[in-house]
């Protein structure tokens, strides 16, 4: 459970430059109990095209890591924002979004992180790959639900941005994800110039849901997910 002390706070994050969407988008800051921590670490992820800063994978991962003393920010997309469809956004609108984001971690410099993970689900973990190839610093990048190709065609592989990303790089795939061969996958990451990791969910799919007949239910895929960022992202800062 949660610290008393701990708090979720929704706010807008302006957005720059817009001449069609909207002005800011809707963000949830996750605050720990006793922020700053020694670490002051914090992780931003950004959802899926179908979906937005409400996904409940999301959601259980911002609790789950706010708990184990994280700064944490999820936010929407403007197509999100005002409930339009995914290609209403530009790829540079995508990237400008996510960018103003992690901005957002340090306006007030008192409780400012010193490090900070990137990552998302789906389409955010499409952005999160090409945000982690500029020259903004992180410690890591986590690709949850990575798309790596069309729906079942791994010949159609599209993978140009993961060759570039510098920073540690943690993908977590479900074992049903048709858009993510993981042997494809696998000969992809042997190519990239940094340290990744892969870890699969088994029976889940690229939403991280499972059969029916599954035992498992929706909380406890969301755990393992969790289980596999928060032993991969302790590999990956530097204490201050």
């Amino acid at each position: 459970m949660v610290g008393q002390t701990a708090q979720f706070k929704e706010f807008q994050i302006p957005l720059a430059d817009t001449i069609h969407g909207p002005e800011s988008v809707t963000a949830i800051m996750g605050i720990p109990e006793w922020w700053p921590t020694c670490q002051r670490i914090a992780i931003v992820m950004a959802h899926d095209a179908d979906s937005d800063l409400h996904h409940p994978l999301l959601e259980h991962l911002q609790t789950k890591l706010t708990e184990e003393k994280f700064l944490t920010l999820r936010f929407n997309f403007p197509f999100a924002e005002t409930n339009e469809d995914a290609s209403t956004d530009t790829g540079e609108t995508l990237l400008r979004t996510f960018r103003t984001a992690i901005a957002a971690l340090h306006r007030d410099p008192t409780s400012a992180p010193a490090h900070v993970f990137i990552g998302g689900h789906g389409l955010g973990a499409r952005v999160a790959a090409q945000i982690a190839t500029s020259q903004i610093r992180i410690e890591g990048t986590f690709l949850i639900g990575f798309p790596l190709h069309a729906a079942g065609d791994p010949a159609t592989i599209s993978a140009e941005q993961l060759y570039r990303i510098t920073s540690p790089t943690l993908f977590v795939q479900g074992s049903r994800d048709d858009q993510c061969d993981l042997k494809t996958l696998s000969s992809t990451v042997r190519r990239m110039g940094t340290t990744t990791e892969i870890r699969c969910v088994k029976d889940a799919d690229d939403n991280f849901a499972v059969p029916g007949e599954s035992l498992r239910s929706s909380d406890e895929i969301y755990d393992e997910v969790f289980d596999y960022m928060l032993k991969w992202s302790a590999k990956h800062y530097v204490a201050t």
